[in-house]
């Protein structure tokens, strides 16, 4: 399966990283209500960090940013998301090969993930120091510039013989 289908399920919402419960159900080849179901019957292993339920405002903000085709694609009711640590955990709760394999690439496309948010938050301070340093002496350059310029507006004596 390539990381770009995974990738392309994961969602920022309330701040946080997650997958839907019918993407998740579509990567096990499973019907969403059996995962639902299988959720609900260890509740206890999915607290709120580890996966919550869409308010209604929620899910029509996903499908008015063209994120879900229409309310209909939600099944008729209000979708889980899942954490990464959902997601983990729900590997505990389908015991099939597929949903072993397909948590353990999601776990990693959940580290790659992480790790190049991590590699750009790095880049972005090394281009604010950057810009810090280089302000500093291209102020410098700038006031040496001025300072050439001013001693050129300062008036000149005259050549030539006065009378």
């Amino acid at each position: 399966m390539p990381d770009e289908r995974i990738i392309s399920k994961v969602f920022l919402i309330r701040g946080k990283k997650v997958m839907m419960d019918k993407d998740l159900a579509d990567l096990y080849a499973i019907k969403a209500i059996v995962l639902r179901q299988a959720v609900k019957r260890n509740i206890d292993r999915f607290p709120s960090d580890f996966m919550f339920q869409l308010n209604k405002e929620e899910a029509k903000l996903l499908v008015s940013h063209f994120v879900i085709p229409s309310m209909k694609y939600l099944g008729g009711y209000l979708p889980y998301a899942f954490t990464e640590q959902g997601v983990a955990m729900l590997s505990s709760v389908l015991n099939s090969e597929r949903a072993i394999r397909v948590n353990i690439q999601i776990i990693r496309t959940f580290t790659q993930l992480r790790e190049l948010l991590s590699t750009n938050k790095e880049l972005r301070i090394k281009i604010e120091n950057m810009e810090k340093k280089y302000d500093k002496q291209l102020r410098e350059i700038f006031e040496a510039i001025k300072c050439l310029l001013m001693e050129e507006t300062k008036p000149k004596n005259p050549i030539g013989f006065s009378v």
